[in-house]
């Protein structure tokens, strides 16, 4: 009788024990959530304050947004991964990228958001499987503020014989404008022609991978190699061509050079905003940046391209570098709600009403989807340069050979002795040792 009252407590306490851990999960459990680790910290802002909520209000799920330092994202996903709570949208920067994270990215072939992307082609795969989708088409280059140019252009003591800034088509022609500007940068009322050449940790990608893409793809292009594949080893047989830019850009800077090394994207973008400098090279997405200066001073229609100019052979027939590197993935190892949630969010960005004028309006991409009228696409100056420049006949964009950088670290050494030439410690040869070096290096580690 006892032994069996006993059992009986034994199994009441147990039963209650079930209840209340069941009724503890549950209080525990978060609500409907999908966790988007997001690239681009200039426009964190936007995801985090528009588009979260605007999504929550319209769906009921919760849009967490987490932000990676400006250099170190994939060091943040490999963290974040990681998680018992980890990202269940991320992104990858290519097929290099792409092939550090394939363990953990979800085939996205039946996804409604592959159903909306306008070229197939353009997303990264495995076989049959579709692991990887653009979000934009970007472009970058040289952007100039036209007002400076023509006060520039209408001097009487000018040394150049060309009348705007259409006409510069080559690096011997940017190189002389540029030069007879700093000399007269008084009468300009600027502080130098180009915007600081921002070399604070994290702010380098301008240069070890957007200038650099020019003399990669040149060469790569010379060698007849496919854009995206493999590259074991490179010259960097275009290195004079980047020197040329590159002494164009310090010696003819708002900062000296020693300075240069404090110096972020954000101060060079607003010196070019609040009307110092006459020329910052970035891309389109810098148009949010530009525009949302306080006191910005360079009205839409002054804010312009041109190409990166190096003194390439052929050159005049070339445009911006225009491409990607900005694909979605999704989580394989988050649950299938999850899952489906991270399809829901992206579709509604990228096809609803309202997530299209968040696209075109405060992200300003230049998307690749088949959802988006003309009249919806960006309007901001800057993508319309962009589209203006594809369009051009006679001129062939230069791809983003970028991609096929081998490591993250490759870009880590050769940004660091860029500074290094910069300010001095290292000379010329330096940096083209390197370069060829550590991507020779750098391929063999992660092949």
């Amino acid at each position: 009788m006892k032994k069996s009252l006993l059992i009986a407590l034994l199994i009441v306490s147990v039963a209650m024990s079930s209840v209340l851990f069941a009724a503890g999960a549950q209080e525990a459990a978060p609500a409907k959530e999908v966790y988007f680790l997001n690239f681009k910290p200039e426009i964190a802002d936007v995801y985090e304050t528009k588009i979260a909520p605007a999504f929550e209000k319209e769906t009921g799920i919760k849009l967490k947004v987490v932000t990676a330092a400006s250099g170190t994202y994939a060091q943040t996903l490999k963290s974040e991964i990681a998680k018992s709570n980890p990202p269940v949208i991320f992104q990858t920067n290519g097929p290099v990228g792409l092939a550090e994270s394939k363990n953990y990215t979800a085939d996205l072939k039946n996804t409604e958001f592959y159903k909306i992307l306008s070229d197939k082609t353009m997303a990264l795969g495995d076989g049959e499987k579709v692991l990887a989708i653009p979000y934009a088409v970007e472009g970058y280059g040289i952007i100039y503020n036209d007002a400076i140019m023509r006060k520039y252009f209408a001097l009487p003591n000018k040394a150049v014989s060309i009348k705007s800034a259409d006409e510069i088509t080559n690096f011997a022609t940017l190189k002389a404008v540029v030069e007879d500007m700093t000399k007269n940068k008084s009468a300009l009322g600027i502080q130098g022609v180009f915007a600081s050449t921002s070399l604070a940790a994290g702010n380098q990608w301008r240069w070890q991978t957007h200038l650099v893409n020019v003399p990669l793809y040149f060469e790569v292009r010379d060698a007849n190699i496919a854009m995206g594949s493999k590259v074991p080893e490179i010259k960097f047989s275009y290195s004079a061509n980047m020197k040329n830019i590159w002494d164009l850009y310090l010696n003819n800077s708002s900062t000296a050079v020693g300075l240069l090394g404090a110096k972020s994207v954000d101060d060079s973008m607003a010196e070019f905003a609040l009307g110092q400098v006459a020329m910052v090279q970035n891309g389109n997405w810098g148009a949010g940046q530009i525009l949302g200066v306080k006191g910005n001073k360079v009205s839409d229609a002054d804010i312009k391209f041109m190409p990166i100019y190096t003194g390439a052979a052929g050159e005049e027939k070339y445009g911006l570098n225009v491409g990607t590197e900005n694909y979605l993935c999704i989580n394989s190892n988050a649950s299938v709600e999850q899952q489906k949630m991270a399809d829901q969010f992206l579709t509604w960005l990228f096809a609803s009403e309202t997530g299209k004028q968040f696209v075109k309006n405060d992200l300003m991409f230049i998307p690749p989807f088949n959802t988006f009228k003309d009249s919806e696409l960006p309007t901001d100056p800057l993508a319309k340069d962009v589209i203006r420049w594809m369009n051009k006949p006679g001129v062939t964009s230069i791809p983003w050979a970028f991609s096929m950088i081998p490591s993250e670290e490759w870009k880590n050494q050769f940004g660091a002795v860029l500074a290094e030439y910069s300010v001095g410690r290292k000379s010329w040869p330096d940096v083209e040792k390197v370069a060829a070096d550590a991507w020779k290096t750098e391929f063999k580690l992660t092949n």
